[in-house]
């Protein structure tokens, strides 16, 4: 299985109209971890899958791609 968390964040943050700085603003993490975790470079650890999941009224299994809902 292919985890999907850059390409389901730039999905969800492109829907929403955000910016990078917009989005760690609103996580209250710093702009490049949100770039490294577009980039693939790292992955947020599960207290940020949580706050992604709660900011974007979805789930970490979508957020992973273990489901496309």
């Amino acid at each position: 299985m292919k985890i999907l968390i850059a390409s389901r964040i730039a999905e969800l943050m492109k829907t929403e109209n955000l910016t990078q700085i917009e989005l760690a603003k609103r996580l209250h993490v710093g702009q490049s971890t949100i770039s490294e975790w577009l980039s693939g470079k790292k992955e947020p650890n599960i207290t940020s899958l949580w706050l992604l999941a709660d900011y974007f009224d979805t789930d970490i299994d979508y957020l992973v791609g273990r489901n496309n809902y």
